[in-house]
Formats: structure tokens, C-alpha cells, sequence
């Protein structure tokens, strides 16, 4: 006798599958200049820009991964000329990553055209309760990005 999978693994399945092909669609929604930038390498950008003078280990914690692939993250940003180093000065062990003012417009720029297109698609094919779901999943969304397991 075979047992139906549990409803959890079959959330996660469905769930994991549906965030790849909306990540997917929002990547080809991007203006063109985006398309150099990795979808990690906008994410801790916007997280930069968000949070301010932060260190790679905070960064990596955040983003949940390991600190050489963040690493490697912030050495495409500072290459590419989007963010800064320095000395913390209250402690001069750490060093303290900052956007700099082309790493603050890119983050502005690029998701307004997914903004854009994900907006569309949501006031064209939801309805009014639907939206009010999905403001919902996006909150469980974030707290289950944020859990510790």
C-alpha cells in the first residue's frame, strides 16, 4: 500500500516549483541592462541599499549562504562599481560594505519594470480576495525565509 506524500512535502514541492517559474518570468521582465547582474548579486545589492553600512557575515547570514559565495557576490558588485569598502571605525577588524550612488540607481531602476509587469499581471488576473491571499503568502513567505530551520 502506498502512502499519499505529506501535505507539507507536497506544499514545499508545489511551492518551490511555482517560486522558480515566477523568478524565471521576473528575470525576463528586467530591463536589458539587468540582465549582466545574477539574481544573487541583485538581491544582496538591494539588501546593501536597504540595510546600509553592513559587513560580508552579516550579508551572508542574511542572505543565507556561505561567506566565500558571498565572497564572490561582492567582488562581481565592487568590480562592477556598485558598491564600497571600509574600515569600520568603531572596529577596524570589520570592514563595512556600502552602495555606492550607481549601485543606489541600478536598485531603483531595475525592479520597477518587474514591478511593473508583476502589477499587471495581478490587477488582470486576480481577483480581489486572491490579491488579499497572496499579500498574505508573501508575509508567510518571508517569515518561513527568515525561520532558523
Amino acid at each position: 500500500m502506498t502512502r499519499d506524500p505529506k501535505p507539507e512535502a507536497e506544499a514545499a514541492a508545489e511551492l518551490m516549483k511555482a517560486m522558480t517559474r515566477l523568478r524565471a518570468r521576473l528575470r525576463t521582465e528586467s530591463a536589458p541592462d539587468d540582465m549582466q547582474w545574477t539574481w544573487s548579486q541583485l538581491t544582496t545589492l538591494a539588501r546593501i541599499v536597504e540595510d546600509g553600512s553592513v559587513t560580508a557575515s552579516e550579508l551572508a547570514q542574511a542572505e543565507h549562504v556561505r561567506r566565500q559565495s558571498m565572497a564572490e557576490t561582492l567582488a562581481a558588485l565592487r568590480t562592477g562599481g556598485l558598491i564600497t569598502t571600509a574600515k569600520d571605525p568603531g572596529d577596524g577588524r570589520k570592514t563595512l560594505i556600502e552602495a555606492t550612488p550607481e549601485g543606489r540607481a541600478l536598485i531603483a531602476t531595475i525592479p520597477a519594470a518587474r514591478v511593473s509587469w508583476l502589477g499587471g499581471a495581478i490587477e488582470a488576473h486576480l481577483r480581489a480576495d486572491e490579491r488579499e491571499t497572496l499579500l498574505k503568502a508573501a508575509a508567510i513567505m518571508n517569515r518561513i525565509a527568515d525561520s532558523g530551520s
